[in-house]
């Protein structure tokens, strides 16, 4: 049988993959998936990151917040991911998606094709982010002119056996991408 992960690396020289970095709003999934980008394009690797903003206002402006419209989003950007992947770029893919079973489809998505899936929980307790608030979200939320903030009044389902868990209320962002870079090169994904 034809492994597809197998011909991407024999055409890049190193196999895709996609890494799924979820977690609460402000805990540090876009600073990591941006600064490892950085790091693998500068050493010459084909990486794409598929920031969850973006891809709302890419390809899923047609949706709103409701459960089913945010599992709707995490599956989009998961055929997006699994088809660069497949073909030999590593996405990078920092999306808060907060409910497991979505995250789940994505990852069958990925074993029925062969392509290598990864799943990192980019870990803050809610209070953490609230103060990074980068996005301004949780001010808005506190305000009253923002509702459904998941981990606030909408949930977020942890993931229970996530690959790697960076826990960045207790590691910089530089630390957090090197225990990243760790498990690829564990995982055959990358080379130094």
């Amino acid at each position: 049988m034809n492994d597809p992960s197998r011909s991407a690396a024999r055409r890049t020289g190193s196999p895709g993959a996609t890494v799924w970095l979820t977690g609460l709003p402000g805990a540090g999934k876009s600073t990591i998936a941006l600064a490892l980008a950085a790091q693998l394009r500068a050493e010459a690797h084909r990486t794409e990151v598929l920031d969850g903003d973006e891809m709302r206002g890419l390809i899923s402006d047609d949706l709103g917040f409701s459960r089913a419209d945010r599992d709707r989003n995490v599956r989009r950007v998961g055929v997006v991911a699994e088809l660069l992947a497949r073909n030999g770029v590593l996405a990078l893919v920092p999306v808060v998606a907060p409910y497991a079973r979505a995250r789940d489809a994505v990852r069958r998505r990925h074993e029925r094709s062969g392509t290598a899936y990864l799943e990192v929980h980019v870990a803050a307790p809610v209070e953490v982010c609230a103060r990074r608030d980068v996005k301004g979200l949780y001010a808005r939320q506190r305000a009253g002119l923002l509702t459904g903030l998941t981990g606030v009044d909408d949930p977020y389902e942890e993931p229970e056996r996530p690959d790697l868990r960076l826990d960045t209320d207790r590691q910089s962002p530089a630390e957090s991408v090197l225990a990243l870079r760790a498990l690829l090169t564990d995982r055959g994904l990358w080379t130094p």
